[in-house]
């Protein structure tokens, strides 16, 4: 060692710098778009477009709430005025009383362009005859009179229709001239950023320009407003309340975890100098971990540092296996490298094949965490093997603990002799898991929110408020244009009209209600007649009628204006009407797609499969009809099978890597043995408890298998020696599997269900880990004066 010292030190340096400087280049993004596949299918293509980047997604709700009508809506008022410049938000609005006028005269503007019953047949003499008549009716009910002063210039009822179709929509409640609860205590306003979603940097930059508007507006009002409060929600201050409950809880249970760990092993060394030791092979793994994910992704996703940086905890073990199993001098190190570090070397192997199997997920987010496990794990092991040795001082001294290693191996020589209580797990664990083998996983993705109850309702409410629908089933429809698009729209809302009277769907909402096809609205202005014919018709139409033809003058007027109209696009849309249709019609790639809001029934399912058959009788094969919520949950389940079948490949690499090495199929069940039992017996805790399995216990099952190889190698290869060496030997394991429980065991109570599952499950499996390696070990290693190492680095 003492020839290559210095050229292993120095390549050592050389990695840690070039790291560092790899690092700090490296673009760190606060985004959950790793946990998107990689090549979903057609549907899932749509589903995540519209969570990454759809105008939902985009959407910020937020109310105003507290003091009286009067301050709430004064706030409103000045915070839009304050936000319509900012280059973060591309729609601010309030539905203060100008937008509500210019939705109107939208509408009453191009009643004829926009209503379906626009015809030929509605201006012929019996066509206009049973219109007025039907009019003349409605102006006799109680309530006649609010649309008595349309009927000269509408006497068709067209601008009633639309009218009554409106009112089948949820819409939110104009007061004080802007939008409220229907309560009337919370002033509502609709702001779309710029940006994704899922981009949650930029998200949390809109949301403190929301908030620090708040601000400015509330301090206008004085004294009045002192009570009231703002309230945000959407799709994207939800990712970004996710990232940030994630990302705080795991860098103050990192805090908690690491304290523990470095008072943990400031007892055992009872040397500051030992623990710095202990300390650089993880923190090289770390510099060089997230290298290697920076140089092979171009990236590092902040949520996927914070998991892999939990995953390379492992690396400690390490440092603790060789700074206790040296004994109390430097001399021990060479000793140790012939005599521990083969089994910790192959201990390495089987945990780089186990997460090896994440690179090859269509989740973008596990297979960094399985670079980033993979490259930490290998720097720290081999920083332990040659670069510790060689900055140990000539005068080093370990800690004596000789008391304690005989106490340890007197307890593994008792549970050496037990080792039916290992069977027993297997075997109660075995049945669980057989009884509940069809309620094993979770495949719902709402298992690993990390968004609280209130948070959801609040999001609940105020989409309610504003009339905007619930994503729970859509009807997506394409086309190489958006005027194409809107044509496949106009296809669709025959068939969902027909669904709709047969009570299989309970309705649905359409942005061609708003802007109808250019070939729909030339078709329309077609069916208007010329001002002369149209005049005539109508003297012809009221004879014998209460009224005159004279009294509808407005109205012959109005219709030669609109035949005379150009076709509408989305400029001519007024705010208010705008953001709902472009959240229904948004680019796909080179083309546009349609998503069609479809109601429920009273029932609160919809078969799809009779959708789906209704589609193709109508030659509607390339729509496609999504249960959002099924849909998702399939999308998960799809990445929980892929995560599974790579994991179960990875424990086939770990048996043929065993294999390879031992030649024995007995040895390597005995190495096996322990470590299917500890992850039996976890998993039939869960299934118990009544919790369902999910992807981040998946990881976890992983961890535990990657940590106890370790154990079960060390108590598989042994020679006969002396009893002090073995009883450091079970003080390291004993120390290191303490590490790693208070590394992981914190993450259980940290509220949020990615980072509780991960410690729930890696904690007590690898306690069994140890407990169960212990127990189907040979007795001859712990009983009688044959005392055997474990740890031997002789040939198998």
């Amino acid at each position: 060692m003492s020839r290559h010292r210095w050229l292993i030190l120095g390549i050592w340096l050389a990695t840690v710098l070039g790291a560092v400087g790899v690092i700090s280049h490296t673009q760190f993004l606060a985004t959950l778009s790793e946990f998107f596949p990689r090549s979903p299918s057609v549907q899932q293509t749509v589903l995540n477009e519209q969570l990454r980047k759809g105008p939902l997604s985009r959407n910020i709700l937020a109310g105003i709430e507290g003091g009286t009508a009067a301050v709430r809506t004064k706030i409103s008022e000045h915070m839009v005025q304050d936000l319509r410049g900012d280059d973060h938000f591309e729609i601010v609005s309030n539905g203060n009383s100008g937008t509500h006028e210019k939705v109107y005269h939208y509408l009453f503007t191009h009643r004829y362009l926009l209503s379906p019953t626009t015809r030929p047949e509605l201006f012929t003499v019996t066509g206009l005859r049973d219109a007025i008549e039907k009019m003349l009716n409605v102006l006799a009910t109680p309530g006649g009179e609010a649309v008595e002063a349309l009927f000269p210039g509408d006497p068709t009822g067209t601008m009633v229709y639309i009218a009554k179709e409106m009112s089948g929509m949820p819409q939110p409640v104009p007061h004080h001239g802007v939008w409220t609860s229907p309560s009337g205590d919370t002033a509502l306003l609709l702001l779309q950023t710029r940006f994704s979603g899922s981009d949650t940097e930029a998200q949390q930059h809109a949301i403190n320009r929301v908030r620090e508007a708040f601000a400015r507006a509330k301090a206008t009002t004085g004294r009045p407003g002192e009570n009231a409060h703002l309230v945000l929600t959407g799709v994207g201050v939800i990712s970004v309340a996710a990232r940030n409950t994630i990302v705080h809880a795991a860098e103050f249970m990192s805090l908690i975890s690491g304290t523990m760990i470095v008072v943990l092993l400031l007892l055992v060394y009872r040397s500051a100098v030992a623990l710095l030791f202990g300390l650089i092979p993880v923190i090289s793994g770390i510099a060089v971990g997230i290298a290697a994910v920076s140089l092979g992704f171009g990236r590092v996703y902040d949520i996927t540092l914070g998991f892999g940086t939990a995953l390379i905890g492992e690396a400690v073990d390490y440092s603790i296996y060789f700074l206790v199993q040296t004994g109390q001098t430097s001399a021990g190190a060479e000793q140790w490298a012939s005599k521990y570090w083969p089994t910790v070397r192959l201990g390495v192997a089987t945990s780089i094949i186990g997460f090896a199997s994440l690179l090859f997920s269509n989740l973008p987010g596990l297979s960094q965490l399985g670079l980033y496990a993979i490259a930490g794990l290998l720097t720290a092991s081999m920083v332990t093997r040659f670069v510790l040795p060689g900055l140990l001082p000539g005068n080093f001294r370990g800690p004596d603990l000789n008391r304690l290693g005989r106490f340890f191996l007197g307890a593994a020589r008792g549970v050496a002799s037990a080792r039916w209580v290992v069977v027993f797990f297997v075997v109660l664990a075995s049945g669980i898991l057989i009884m509940h083998r069809h309620h094993i996983w979770n495949h719902e993705l709402s298992a690993l929110s990390p968004v609280p109850k209130t948070e959801q309702s609040l999001y609940a409410r105020l989409r309610n408020d504003m009339g905007i629908p619930e994503a729970g089933y859509l009807l997506v429809v394409s086309g190489s244009t958006f005027d194409a698009a809107l044509q496949a729209a106009e296809e669709a809302g025959p068939l969902l009209q027909r669904l709709q009277r047969e009570g299989v769907i309970g309705g649905f909402q359409s942005p061609v209600n708003f802007l109808p096809s250019v070939a729909t609205q030339l078709k329309r202005k077609s069916a208007i007649p010329p001002e002369d014919v149209l005049t005539a018709r109508l003297t012809e139409a009221v004879h014998g009628l209460p009224v005159t033809a004279a009294l509808f003058s407005p109205f012959v007027r109005e219709m030669e204006r609109e035949r005379g109209l150009r076709p509408l696009t989305r400029a001519d849309l007024p705010a208010g009407v705008r953001e709902l249709v472009e959240s229904m019609v948004v680019r796909q790639g080179n083309g546009w797609r349609v998503l069609l809001p479809v109601a429920a029934p009273p029932s609160g399912r919809i078969d799809r499969k009779t959708v789906q058959s209704a589609l193709l009788r109508h030659s509607m094969d390339k729509a496609m009809f999504i249960d959002v919520s099924n849909a998702t949950n399939t999308l998960y389940s799809g990445y929980m099978d892929n995560a599974i079948k790579w994991s179960l490949a990875g424990v086939v690499g770990i048996v043929l890597l065993l294999w390879v090495v031992f030649r024995s199929i007995f040895r390597v069940l005995r190495i096996l043995l322990p470590l299917i039992a500890s992850v039996l017996t976890v998993a039939a805790g869960f299934i118990a408890l009544g919790v369902e399995l999910n992807m981040m216990n998946l990881i976890g099952l992983m961890l535990i298998v990657a940590v106890g190889s370790n154990y079960a190698l060390f108590f598989d290869r042994g020679v006969r020696a002396d009893e002090e060496s073995a009883s450091r030997t079970l003080v390291s394991l004993v120390i290191a599997n303490m590490a790693t429980v208070m590394g992981f065991g914190p993450l259980a109570f940290s509220g949020v269900p990615v980072l509780q599952a991960i410690g729930a499950t890696v904690a007590p499996g690898v306690v069994l880990a140890l407990w169960f390696s212990a127990s189907l070990t040979d007795r001859e290693m712990l009983v009688g004066g044959k005392t055997r190492v474990i740890g031997d680095g002789s040939v198998p």
